[in-house]
């Protein structure tokens, strides 16, 4: 992956068809690409939102399908556009475990600070922007706590006093679980996406 600097703007397009073994290298380019214009802190959210958006085009654009990874970052913020051949457009709705970009698109809409669509001349772009900002952690913080409870929602479980600390840290445990395995069936390493973000975490917090 390559990028260049224009008026402090730093840009990369990345290419590749949707397989399951180009998630593996999207994240590895990314994270590569986020080392070396020193943007480490971004690495972890934006694999996982690489590796989500990657993975919907699979399956729901086709594999083996042209696709187009493009990562800008500009003022503190990483934009992570994704661009394939379909007009079909993601929609965010209740995230049973078969329902079209279900739980994936929840997560990204709850760790971007934004994310869209865009209808293009060939297609279509998934893109949502992330952000280091420390000054941005009470957002994640309320972002975080709105999943949590959302995710409560959709297991079934009593909504009563759903945002107690008690009870939210319940659903975090729970939420983690099916993140690692999320991770894992899609090629990735849990006990290494645990140490990673415990290394972010503990970064953005000293």
């Amino acid at each position: 992956m390559s990028g260049h600097d224009t008026s402090s703007q730093l840009r990369s397009v990345l290419p590749f068809e949707a397989e399951p073994a180009a998630v593996r290298d999207l994240r590895r380019a990314v994270r590569g690409q986020l080392t070396a214009w020193s943007l480490p802190a971004f690495a972890d959210e934006a694999e996982l939102a690489v590796s989500e958006l990657a993975a919907n085009v699979i399956k729901h654009v086709g594999r083996g399908s042209a696709a187009t990874l493009v990562l800008e970052a500009a003022g503190g913020r990483l934009r992570v556009e994704l661009h394939d051949r379909s007009f079909r457009v993601p929609v965010l709705s209740s995230a049973a475990c078969d329902e079209e970009c279900g739980r994936g698109l929840h997560l990204l809409a709850g760790m971007a600070l934004d994310w869209g669509t865009l209808l293009t001349a060939t297609g279509k772009a998934v893109w949502c922007e992330l952000s280091a900002d420390p000054e941005l952690r009470c957002r994640r913080v309320q972002r975080a706590e709105a999943a949590l409870a959302n995710y409560r929602r959709e297991l079934g479980a009593p909504l009563l006093q759903s945002r107690s600390a008690q009870i939210l840290e319940e659903s975090a445990t729970d939420l983690i679980a099916d993140l690692l395995h999320w991770v894992s069936a899609k090629g990735g390493d849990p006990d290494g996406l645990l140490d990673r973000a415990q290394m972010h975490y503990e970064a953005e917090t000293a």
